[in-house]
C-alpha cells in the first residue's frame, strides 16, 4: 500500500503542480532529526512524501483528524501521529521520542496550523523543548507557494502551481539552562521559526517579519 500511496502522490502532484527542490545537501543521511516547516496549505502534508525519498518520517497531525475515517486509514500508511495541540499529549510525546530513537525523521510545522492569512504565525514551543531537551538535529525547511487560494485559482484555470521547497543549514539548540527556562524556550522556538522565515518570500513572514533575529539572519550575521 505504502508504495501505491508513493505513487499516488507523486503523479498527483507531478500532474498539479511544478516543484523545484533544493538543499539536499542539508538533510542529514541518517534519521533521527527534525524536519521543521512553515504551513501554508493543505498542500504541505503530501510534499513530505513526494521530497524525500526514504519515507521514514512521521508527522504529528491534529487529533481532529482522527475522526475521520479517512485519515485514519492514511494515517496508518503514512505514519500519522494523531496528537491533541491544546493540551499536554505526553502519550504522543512518548510516542515520538520512541520514534525518533528508532531512527525515523519528524516532519513538523511548529505554528500547529496552516496559515489561513497566508502569514506565518507564533510558533509553538514543543518541538523547540523536545529538540533541546533530547539533543536532536533540526533542519529548516521553507515552503513557498501552497497556499490554498493560489492552489485553487490554478485548478480552476487549469494552471499547474508553483512550489518551491528549500531546506536550510541544520542545527542544534543548546541545552535548556536552570534559570529563565520560558524566556529561553521562547528564543528557541523563535530561532526555528526565523530560520524558515529567512527563505520564505516577505509576504509570508507574518509574526516574524520584524523579529530581530531575522533581521540579523538576512544580514547574514547569524
Amino acid at each position: 500500500m505504502k508504495k501505491f500511496l508513493r505513487w499516488l502522490i507523486h503523479t498527483v502532484l507531478k500532474f498539479l503542480t511544478k516543484i523545484d527542490a533544493s538543499g539536499y545537501e542539508n538533510i542529514p543521511e541518517k534519521g533521527g532529526f527534525v524536519i521543521a516547516v512553515n504551513h501554508l496549505g493543505f498542500l504541505d502534508v503530501p510534499m513530505a512524501y513526494y521530497a524525500l525519498d526514504n519515507w521514514n518520517l512521521f508527522i504529528p497531525v491534529g487529533e481532529k483528524w482522527k475522526e475521520s475515517a479517512l485519515w485514519r486509514w492514511l494515517g496508518k500508511y503514512l505514519n500519522f501521529i494523531f496528537i491533541d495541540r491544546f493540551n499536554p499529549d505526553l502519550k504522543a510525546i512518548r510516542e515520538m521520542i520512541k520514534r525518533m530513537e528508532d531512527g525515523q525523521t519528524l516532519v513538523i510545522a511548529p505554528e500547529g496550523t496552516r496559515a489561513r492569512d497566508e502569514k506565518m504565525a507564533q510558533g509553538k514551543p514543543g518541538v523547540a523543548y523536545l529538540a533541546s531537551k533530547m539533543g536532536w538535529r533540526i533542519v529548516p525547511v521553507a515552503i513557498i507557494g501552497t497556499e490554498d487560494r493560489v492552489f485553487r485559482s490554478n485548478l480552476k484555470r487549469f494552471r499547474r502551481t508553483q512550489i518551491r521547497l528549500v531546506a536550510g543549514k541544520s542545527f542544534m539548540l543548546p541545552p535548556f539552562p536552570k534559570e529563565n527556562r520560558e524566556e529561553v524556550l521562547q528564543q528557541y522556538t523563535d530561532e526555528i521559526m526565523c530560520r524558515i522565515a529567512v527563505m520564505i518570500p516577505e509576504r509570508n513572514r507574518g509574526y516574524y517579519a520584524d523579529h530581530p533575529r531575522l533581521q540579523e539572519l538576512l544580514k547574514g550575521s547569524g
